[in-house]
C-alpha cells in the first residue's frame, strides 16, 4: 500500500480529503479539531513516530497558531506532516499518545505562550526564573532586544525537579557550571550509595533566541545562522538549511556541488567521531590511547582549513551549492591525507580495545535498550549501537548519497558505541574517495532564486538526525524551526545511566556526545 494511502486509512475520513502534496517527500495533511484527537490515536497504533513538533504564528496567511505535527515511519521515505489550527491560547496535549511530545509542548509554551491542556509537565523549558511572566520570543509581536534580567523578572518562580524519596535517598547536583570549557546543564542524580535510580537533565541555559533571529531576513543571510547552531555540525545544519531553502525555490544544484557537500559532511563526522573516541578513552583514565584520536583529530581541523579556510568548514555551504571549487590540489590533498590516516587510525583502536583495563570500563556502562530507540526518536549512532538500523543518508537519501549502509551493535552499551563510531570512520572515508573519484565537472554553485514557499529538510549529522523548516514569505524567512538530534537524545542519557555508578556519567555522557548548544537555540 503506498503511504498516501495508508496515511488516508489511518487518518479514516479527513486523511485524503485533507492531503497536500508538498515538496517531494512530504505530505502535509490539515486535520480538523474535532477530530484530531481520534486521528492521532490511530497514527499511535500505525507505528509512526514524532520526530517534531513545532508551531508558525500567521502561517499561510491565516491567523492564529498553526501546529505542525512531524511523523516518520521506519522504511517509509516520505514524511507525514499535520497540519492542527490552535483555536485561542489553548488546545490540547498529545504526550499520553505520544511520550516525545512533552518537551515540544513546552517548547511552544514558551515560545508562543500557547497552553496543552491535559499536559502532564508544563512546567518552562527553555525560559528560565529570570524571564518574566508573558515573555513569549516566537510571537510576531515581540521585537528583538536587549533584555534586562533583573529589573523585569519580576516573579522568580523556582524550577521544581521530579522528587524522589525513599529511604538513604540523597540528591547530587551537577552543574549547570561544569570544570572546563563545555556549556551549562544541569543534572539532578537521585542515588543510593553510589548507584543512580533516577536522572533528570536540565538544558537551556544560553537560549540564544536563533529561530527568532532568522524572521524577517534574507534566506542567504540566514545560512550563517544556521552554521552557528553548534560548532562541530557548522556543515551539517549549513547543507540542511540551504537543502531547504533550494527545495522551496526549485533550484537545480550542480552534481559538483552536492559532491563536494559530501565530502565536507563526511569530514565533519570523522573529526567529531574522533573526538568522541578520545573522550570516552580518556575518562577511563587511558590518556596515551586518546592522545592519539586527538591527534588525528588536530590534523582534520588543519586539513579542513588549507580547503575551506576554516577549521570548523564555516563558508563552505551557500543556497546554490558551495562557496567555492575544489581543485585538483585540494583533491589530491584529501586523498593523500586519508590514505595516511587510516593505518593511524586503526592502530589507535586497536590501542583500545587490546587493553583489558579500558575494555572493562566501556563494556556494559550506560546501556539504552533498543526500544527506547522509536518512543524518545533516537538517531545516529546512539540508536545504532543499539540495534536499530536507521540512518537519513539511506531512510531519506539527499543529495550525492547512494548505498548508504547503517553500521549497528547490539549490546547498546558504550562499547558499543565506540565501535559503531569506528565503523562509521572508514565508511565516511570509503565515501569521501568515492564522491572524489566520482567528482564531476561543471559548476559549483549557481545563482540562487528564490522563491516562497515552505519545505523539511533533514541531514544525518555526526550526532544523528537534523530537521530544519523554513517558511518564506515576501522573500524573507517567516519561520524558521531547528530540531537537531541532540534534543531528542539527551532524553536518552536519563536511561542510560540507570544502574550504573556516579563516576560512570562522565564516560556515558561523553559516549553519546550530546550538544548542548545544538539543543540550546
Amino acid at each position: 500500500m503506498a503511504f498516501e494511502d495508508e496515511v488516508g486509512v489511518l487518518l479514516g475520513a479527513q486523511g485524503l480529503e485533507g492531503m497536500i502534496h508538498g515538496v517531494s517527500g512530504e505530505l502535509y495533511v490539515r486535520v480538523e479539531e474535532e477530530g484530531f484527537r481520534e486521528a492521532l490515536e490511530r497514527l499511535s497504533g500505525g507505528r509512526l513516530i514524532l520526530i517534531d513538533l513545532f508551531c508558525a504564528e500567521g502561517f499561510g496567511g491565516r491567523g492564529g497558531f498553526t501546529l505542525f505535527y512531524v511523523f516518520e515511519k521506519r522504511g517509509e521515505r516520505k514524511v507525514l506532516v499535520l497540519e492542527r489550527q490552535a483555536s485561542g491560547e489553548a488546545t490540547s496535549s498529545i504526550a499520553d499518545l505520544f511520550p516525545t511530545a512533552c518537551w515540544y509542548e513546552r517548547q511552544i509554551h514558551d515560545g508562543f505562550g500557547l497552553v496543552f491542556e491535559g499536559a502532564f509537565d508544563m512546567r518552562r523549558l527553555f525560559l528560565h526564573e529570570v524571564y518574566p511572566e508573558g515573555f513569549h520570543p516566537l510571537l510576531k509581536s515581540f521585537k528583538n532586544k536587549k533584555f534586562g534580567y533583573g529589573a523585569d523578572a519580576t516573579q522568580m518562580e523556582e524550577y521544581r525537579f521530579k522528587e524522589v524519596k525513599g529511604d538513604e535517598v540523597y540528591q547530587i547536583p551537577v552543574g549547570p557550571v561544569h570544570a572546563g570549557i563545555i556549556e551549562p546543564g544541569h543534572f539532578r542524580f537521585s542515588v543510593i550509595g553510589e548507584t543512580i535510580f533516577n536522572l533528570e537533565v536540565r538544558m537551556f541555559y544560553k537560549h540564544r533566541g536563533v529561530e527568532k533571529l532568522a524572521e524577517g531576513k534574507n534566506p542567504m543571510d540566514c545560512v550563517k545562522i544556521a552554521e552557528s547552531i553548534s560548532g562541530d555540525e557548522t556543515v551539517a545544519n549549513s547543507v540542511c538549511f540551504c537543502n531547504a531553502v533550494e527545495r522551496i525555490s526549485s533550484l537545480d544544484v550542480p552534481s559538483r556541488a552536492w559532491h563536494i557537500r559530501t565530502v565536507y559532511l563526511e569530514l565533519e563526522r570523522i573529526y567529531s567521531h574522533l573526538s568522541d573516541m578520545a573522550g570516552m578513552v580518556l575518562d577511563v583514565a587511558y590518556p596515551a590511547g586518546s592522545s592519539q584520536f586527538y591527534i588525528l583529530r588536530e590534523e582534520f581541523f588543519r586539513l579542513n582549513e588549507s580547503l575551506t579556510g576554516s577549521r570548523f568548514m564555516r563558508g563552505a555551504v551557500t543556497v546554490g551549492g558551495v562557496g567555492k571549487d575544489m581543485e585538483h590540489a585540494n583533491v589530491k590533498a584529501v586523498e593523500d591525507h586519508l590514505r595516511g590516516f587510516s593505518k593511524r587510525f586503526e592502530d589507535a583502536v586497536e590501542s583500545v580495545e587490546s587493553t583489558t583495563s579500558v575494555v572493562d570500563r566501556l563494556e556494559r556502562s550506560g546501556v539504552i535498550r533498543r526500544e527506547l530507540v522509536e518512543p524518545l526518536n533516537l538517531t545516529g549512532p546512539v540508536a545504532r549501537a543499539s540495534g536499530a538500523a536507521i540512518d537519513t543518508r539511506a531512510d531519506h537519501p539527499y543529495g550525492a548519497y547512494k548505498a548508504v549502509t547503517a553500521r549497528t551493535m547490539e549490546a547498546g552499551d558504550v562499547m558499543a558505541r565506540f565501535q559503531v563510531k569506528a565503523a562509521e570512520i572508514r565508511d565516511s572515508s570509503a565515501i569521501i574517495h568515492m564522491m572524489l573519484r566520482e567528482l564531476p565537472g561543471g559548476d559549483f554553485a549557481v545563482e540562487p532564486n528564490i522563491r516562497d514557499g515552505y519545505a523539511l529538510s533533514m541531514v544525518e549529522s555526526a550526532r544523528g538526525q537534523n530537521m530544519h523548516w523554513v517558511s518564506i514569505r515576501d522573500g524573507v524567512v517567516d519561520r524558521y524551526r531547528v530540531r537537531a538530534a541532540s534534543f531528542c537524545n539527551w532524553q536518552a542519557i536519563e536511561h542510560a545511566v540507570l544502574g550504573n555508578i556516579v563516576p560512570d556519567f562522565p564516560l556515558i555522557n561523553k559516549s553519546l556526545n550530546l550538544s548542548y548548544a545544538g539543543t540550546d537555540l
